[in-house]
């Protein structure tokens, strides 16, 4: 389980160097939430897929903390850090798993994810796509904050080379890099207009990235 196993390893420094690692921070976790939280009802029960130390499911329950939170990550260290955030907060739950495996049995009408779903090749980002349409209720929804490539080589070059200068002046220590290129062995990426089609061909109804700066995008996807 090398994605475990990693994650384990920067869990309690994961959150303080964010900032650091996605130059778009805000925008990408935050005024894209507000963005998707201006259209849409507050959902009942939000299952965060590879949820981590819980950092998106924070920016949520800050705008919608009577919703149910069901945090999954198969690193169980990441979610201990979840439990600390929330501790006290009885509308959230952890779940230590692999979910391409299965998804919650209890109904649901919204899924989320952040930086996580990237690590799969792609195939397995449609069965799981399927899974999770399986899953929703009609008008559920599933929101992907997640890290792309390029849809042409060239670009993904410039995206790639740019990203890393940022990190190199950005203030992370000479191992944080090193930890950060081992992760990156990991990555799976595809781009943007591959994971759009991939959601339409899954029947989602509708389809929409609606934010991307480079590297980092959100992609919506109504069922």
């Amino acid at each position: 389980m090398d994605i475990e196993k990693q994650f384990n390893q920067i869990a309690h420094e994961y959150d303080s160097n964010r900032k650091r690692f996605i130059p778009c921070f805000d925008d990408f976790y935050i005024n894209s939430t507000d963005f998707i939280l201006s259209n849409i009802d507050v959902p009942k029960r939000i299952v965060d897929l590879g949820a981590g130390t819980g950092l998106l499911s924070y920016f949520w329950y800050k705008r919608c903390p009577t919703a149910e939170y069901i945090l999954i990550d198969i690193a169980d260290k990441m979610l201990n850090v979840a439990r600390k955030r929330f501790e006290g907060v009885e509308n959230v739950s952890y779940q230590i798993k692999d979910y391409t495996e299965e998804l919650p049995s209890i109904i649901f009408d919204m899924v989320i994810s952040a930086l996580s779903i990237h690590h799969l090749e792609d195939n397995d980002k449609i069965k799981l796509f399927t899974k999770i349409y399986d899953s929703l209720p009609s008008g559920g929804l599933f929101v992907n904050y997640d890290q792309f490539c390029a849809g042409h080589s060239k670009m993904n070059k410039w995206f790639n080379s740019y990203w890393e200068n940022q990190l190199y002046h950005s203030g992370l220590t000479k191992n944080d890099i090193e930890l950060w290129k081992e992760r990156r062995k990991l990555d799976r990426e595809c781009s943007v207009e591959r994971e759009v089609d991939m959601l339409r061909k899954c029947k989602f109804d509708s389809v929409e990235c609606v934010y991307s700066y480079q590297k980092f995008s959100v992609i919506i996807a109504i069922k």
